[in-house]
């Protein structure tokens, strides 16, 4: 009787297959006495309603989308993967299935397509921009969304490492180990991430009643050409320290510095906010703030699912990191 279906249940229960759904969905104008004896039936016969039935019975899918960035660098990958991963594990226990939609800035028609087809009941965005064009088209639909990351919008949902706090943590440790003339090396200003990792920087300037130089803050470093000249600089100007906005920058940093014979950390300690298994062994390690983004992508599927079910979670952003030191800053 694995197969059984909701007309098979109506028919041998002399009830509608309306009256079916609706007694295993608990919506609808149905008696406490006919609901008990649909419910009492399928307990008897093992019956488990397909994903199909389920959906039709309650107007959900589902399902949900995460979007991901269509064009990404593979040193990005472990971190689509982890928080891919911490998600499936909490809308597989909801009897979720995810489809995966690939945009890029601009063009998202993958996921309006999910949308405008209602094949989806929510959204999680897995990366946020300063002019999210995807975000703001699903607040206008109506759509349930969750960005992973930060927005300028406060109406959008957002969950997030407090990488304020991290960061300012990070930089505070540098400070403390004697670094004055400390250089931040980012990436891409249109990305959310680099701004909150920048604030954090700044902040732990602000704390220890230091003025930071803002000339050695270099954004858009989007090149190995970019970074080279950068570390020409910072060492004609005599800098102490280096804190690299994420991995990537951090071992072209590395790399570079070994072969313009540069010391780390004796000539100039490095850091990154943001870690790595090449950064872990390397030559010397690197100091990095290690995340936790399975459990990133887990609360951001969990909240996304509250909002599909009528609740209003808000925003939250995780005091999810650990500092790791090596050698690099020693």
């Amino acid at each position: 009787m694995n197969k059984m279906t909701i007309a098979d249940i109506a028919e041998a229960l002399g009830i509608s297959k309306t009256t079916v759904s609706r007694a295993i969905s608990g919506k609808g104008r149905i008696s406490a006495g006919t609901t008990e004896r649909v419910l009492q039936y399928i307990h008897e016969h093992n019956y488990t309603p397909s994903a199909v039935a389920r959906g039709l019975a309650e107007q959900k899918t589902y399902n949900i989308a995460v979007v991901c960035p269509k064009e990404y660098e593979i040193f990005r990958l472990p971190y689509y993967h982890s928080c891919l991963y911490g998600i499936s594990e909490i809308t597989g226990s909801k009897n979720y299935d995810i489809l995966i939609s690939m945009t890029d800035d601009k063009d998202f028609r993958n996921l309006k397509r999910a949308v405008d087809n209602r094949k989806i009941d929510g959204v999680i965005l897995t990366r946020s921009l300063m002019d999210d064009r995807a975000a703001q088209y699903l607040k206008e639909t109506g759509m349930p969304f969750v960005v992973i990351g930060r927005s300028n919008d406060p109406e959008v949902v957002q969950i997030d490492n407090d990488h304020v706090e991290a960061c300012r943590e990070l930089t505070s440790i540098l400070i403390g180990k004697g670094c004055r003339k400390l250089a931040l090396i980012g990436d891409e200003y249109t990305h959310t991430v680099a701004y909150t990792r920048l604030q954090g920087f700044r902040k732990a300037f602000q704390s220890a009643g230091i003025q930071a130089d803002e000339s050695l803050i270099y954004l858009n470093a989007d090149s190995e050409q970019r970074i080279s000249d950068i570390l020409d600089e910072l060492m004609n100007r005599r800098a102490d320290g280096i804190v690299c906005m994420d991995e990537k920058i951090a071992a072209a940093a590395l790399v570079l510095c070994r072969a313009k014979h540069i010391m780390i950390p004796g000539d100039i300690k490095l850091a990154s906010f943001y870690n790595s298994q090449f950064l872990s062994r390397s030559d010397p390690a690197v100091t990095a703030l290690d995340l936790d983004d399975t459990r990133l992508g887990a609360v951001a599927a969990a909240t996304l699912l509250e909002m599909i079910e009528g609740k209003s979670p808000g925003s939250r952003f995780l005091k999810n990191y650990q500092i790791i030191l090596r050698e690099s800053t020693a």
